[in-house]
């Protein structure tokens, strides 16, 4: 499988053990086998020790030579190696937090300290050791997050609507203040609720630049609110508290703070797993709404019986009961407002608590906030299941005719598309279905192999597909879809080259680490001026094609390209939403030998060459610069190997 979202990686081919590491992945095909917590990283030497240099020839020469004093030498080149270690280092630890966009941003650091040093990295032994172990270490973790199904490719997450409300002190409209006052008194609330000026600044807030973000969340509430409020009744707290999880998140399972709280109740990693919230490689239990909900009313529950205050105990949600019981210690006050007025909690707790009461006020008297016309999402039913091995999201999603991204929002503590290899304390996972299809999920699954189940997908015939070409679009054999489905074929290849019935269900068995290519090719044709050294594998690596399709389209056998001049390429599209426009009948000769034409209204990888700038590559592509830097991630420096994201719209 090729790695063309992390340029570092392209490093490898450049370096020694590049042809080693081909040898061993023609060899021995990987192999499904997802660790624990995370994949391990393969054992790598250690760092080289800066105090075990060569033999200093100096010693030899003559004494009147002025001697450097030892405290004094400065070594840039372990200095080096120091700081790239440390991002190396870093980047470890995230890839094991399961964080890894910014493993992968600390990789790239690494590399580009490295290899923008200035140095001959291959006159110096301790260079050279060091890239080679930064290679044989990111390499190595990549393979193992591939094996996982999805590489280094992270959940989404979503901003935790409190971080932008906490920034702030809001202005306190009187009018708004006076009728709020008014309103209260016939309010029915288990939570106590006051009206301060703290309090009508943030009903103004939520009157005005907030209302957006109040609406979102109100919607929201109704796919959970039913399983919130009986939760809250189950463990003896006030209904009220649901719109603390509005305030904190937008009723949001994917919300993160600034801060790292995350889920729809934003517990911090620490706090959650005193509560039995799991975390790990595959699932974080923040994000399961439901588990979550009842961590949550448990803690707050928790928190009011030590400091017998609502408003308390919501501070000591907020930043920690140790914060709270230093505050009421020093002041002598178990009273939240009047700490807050002597201003010794932090200014984020301080918001918290007039936060969740202005939206308590507004939610609860919803037509004088002219919130009446919001409309509540419908409550999220599904059926559960118990499994106790893992399956890829995308295979349970075929098993119910359902869509990978129904099964992703059913299950948002998932944190890859596949459910753990090792799931939980007790040997189970539970896996949330669209509502009324457990048996149906059941059935299906029972005849793919238990093994299998991160690989094997099922698919649907479509009208006037044959078995041959679903085999090529999951690479694949008809032999082997046939065997697995247990067709048996009477007229000499009818199989293969003849439409099946459509509706019809095929287990398609697909070898581990082959997903399926879904890739569409551009029809205009790319000229590429074939140069010295080229082969039709190095080709088809550059360009993010099959060596197969490049010797088909090119009457090609074998991998040389002596006495080839010029080769036709179609180049690898990803189709947008307007995947339905015909794509440019046009094609012209690339202005730069090794650069790629692309069709109109297209996704193209360009794999960057030595020389190349932005520039150069926007101008080929007839697209900007400025264009090229927002389809990746702003990158300001080039370095040949890199794999460029590039969107044609013309």
């Amino acid at each position: 499988m090729r790695f063309p979202s992390h340029p570092y990686l392209a490093i490898i081919l450049s370096a020694p053990l590049a042809a080693t590491l081909a040898c061993q992945s023609a060899r021995k095909p990987a192999t499904f086998m997802p660790p624990a917590l995370a994949p391990a990283l393969i054992a790598a030497a250690s760092p080289p020790d800066p105090h075990k240099q060569k033999p200093n020839t100096a010693a030899a020469e003559p004494q009147s030579k002025p001697q450097v004093p030892q405290a004094l030498q400065v070594d840039p080149v372990s200095d080096l190696i120091a700081s790239v270690e440390k991002q190396y280092q870093s980047g470890q630890d995230n890839y094991r937090a399961g964080h890894l966009e910014a493993a992968k941003q600390n990789f790239d650091s690494a590399f580009n300290q490295l290899l923008g040093s200035g140095f001959d990295l291959r006159s110096d032994d301790r260079l050279e050791h060091e890239l080679d172990r930064l290679l044989d270490g990111v390499n190595s973790l990549e393979l193992a997050a591939l094996q996982q199904g999805d590489g280094f490719a992270e959940q989404k997450s979503e901003p935790a609507p409190i971080d932008e409300a906490n920034e702030l002190t809001p202005a306190v409209d009187q009018n708004i203040k006076a009728k709020a006052e008014a309103e209260i008194k016939a309010t029915h609330s288990d939570l106590p609720l006051v009206m301060t000026d703290q309090v009508a600044g943030f009903i103004n807030y939520y009157s005005t630049r907030g209302r957006g973000t109040l609406e979102r969340a109100l919607a929201r509430s109704g796919r959970y609110e039913e399983m919130i409020r009986r939760v809250l009744r189950e463990q003896g707290v006030p209904q009220e508290l649901i719109y603390l999880a509005q305030a904190e998140s937008g009723f949001h399972p994917l919300a993160v703070s600034r801060a790292g709280a995350r889920g729809m109740w934003q517990f911090m990693g620490s706090r959650a797993k005193g509560y039995g919230l799991e975390r790990s490689w595959w699932v974080d239990d923040r994000q399961d709404p439901e588990k979550a909900t009842r961590a949550a009313a448990h803690h707050l529950k928790d928190l009011y019986t030590q400091f017998g205050d609502w408003y308390l105990a919501m501070a000591a949600y907020n930043s920690g009961p140790g914060t709270v019981q230093k505050a009421v210690k020093r002041t002598g006050y178990a009273d939240f407002w009047e700490l807050y007025r002597r201003n010794v909690l932090p200014r984020e707790t301080r918001n918290y608590v007039p936060i969740i009461l202005a939206v308590t006020i507004m939610a609860k008297n919803p037509a004088q906030y002219g919130l009446d016309s919001v409309v509540k999402e419908k409550s999220i039913s599904y059926d559960t299941v118990k499994i106790d091995y893992p399956i890829d999201l995308r295979l349970a999603a075929e098993c119910v005719d359902a869509t990978a991204e129904d099964l992703s929002d059913l299950n948002p503590s998932l944190l890859r598309m596949t459910t753990p290899n090792f799931p939980g304390k007790n040997g189970e996972f539970e896996l949330h279905l669209p509502a009324g299809t457990a048996a149906k999920f059941q059935t299906a699954v029972a005849s793919i192999p238990s093994d299998k189940r991160v690989w094997w997908r099922y698919h649907k015939v479509q009208g006037g597909e044959t078995l041959a070409a679903i085999a090529h679009t999951y690479r694949t054999t008809p032999k082997a879809i046939a065997e697995a489905n247990d067709l048996n074929d009477d007229r000499n290849d009818g199989l293969n080259n003849n439409a099946l019935a459509p509706e019809t269900r095929l287990i398609i068995p697909i070898a581990a680490g082959k997903h399926p290519d879904t890739s569409t090719y551009a029809h205009a044709t790319t000229h590429y001026k074939v140069r010295k050294g080229d082969t039709v594998e190095s080709i088809a690596e550059n360009f993010g094609v099959s060596a197969k399709m490049i010797r088909g389209w090119n009457h090609i056998k074998g991998s040389s390209l002596a006495g080839r001049r010029i080769l036709y390429l179609h180049l690898p599209v990803t189709k947008s939403a307007a995947d339905t426009q015909v794509a440019s009948k046009h094609s012209r000769k690339s202005k730069h030998a090794g650069t790629q034409t692309a069709a109109a209204n297209t996704v193209l990888h360009h794999k960057v060459k030595q020389g190349e700038t932005l520039y150069s590559i926007a101008t080929n592509y007839n697209t900007t610069v400025t264009a090229l830097k927002h389809d990746n991630r702003n990158v300001a420096s080039l370095r040949p190997g890199m794999i460029l994201v590039v969107r044609n719209t013309n």
